[in-house]
């Protein structure tokens, strides 16, 4: 039986327990977050909200956990902060994994999201709500993919980039670090690192701030 820990208590953390309920041989022991005393509920779907982050030191060291927190930057701040932590994946029961694909540690797959044959998904990734990664992509740490998204085949995602919902993204351009796709782009052409682009076809508008 694989016991979890859930750092994080917003909005995402609400799926990714979700998630882990439909898991078999797996119990949620409790959620983490550095929020604590200010957070008027204390529990979400009946899984109790224990304390700060900085609980886990006092922890068994058997339980695994997981990082359910929206932001790419707050995602890869904790991991590197918890780095001691044994980090597990949470994949629901309705995503479709191709042969040959790599999912490494900490990456949650929501509802319906398919990954096609030789994928590469890094640590600490979000692939939301029915989005769809084609064949050979190459996804990099921290990155979040939005519900609906199509990355086509032979895309490269580098760290902490943001494809949003109903993004299409045509085959071979890489995504460079911490850029930012707006909701309902279509990107032909490589992105710069550290650049949001919007719009069909999508163009650069600004830094990442």
């Amino acid at each position: 039986m694989e016991k979890v820990i859930i750092i994080g208590s917003g909005g995402h953390s609400k799926v990714v327990i979700d998630i882990l309920l439909k898991k078999e041989n797996t119990e949620i022991i409790g959620i983490l977050d550095d929020n604590f005393e200010n957070i008027s509920y204390k529990e979400i779907l009946n899984i109790p909200i224990l304390g700060k982050i900085e609980l886990s030191e006092s922890l068994p060291k058997d339980y695994s956990y997981i990082i359910a927190i929206g932001d790419n930057n707050v995602r890869e701040k904790i991991a590197k902060r918890y780095s001691n932590l044994n980090y597990t994946t949470a994949i629901h029961p309705t995503a479709i994994v191709g042969e040959g694909v790599e999912i490494e540690t900490g990456t949650v797959l929501m509802p319906r999201v398919v990954i096609n044959s030789y994928s590469k998904i890094g640590k600490h990734c979000i692939l939301n709500t029915g989005s769809i990664i084609e064949h050979d992509n190459e996804i990099g740490d921290f990155v979040h993919i939005s519900p609906r998204a199509l990355l086509c085949g032979g895309v490269k995602v580098e760290k902490k980039v943001w494809v949003g919902a109903g993004s299409v993204v045509i085959q071979g351009v890489t995504l460079g670090e911490n850029s930012l796709i707006g909701a309902g782009s279509v990107v032909l052409k490589d992105v710069l690192y550290n650049l949001k682009v919007v719009g069909n076809p999508a163009r650069a508008i600004s830094k990442v701030s």
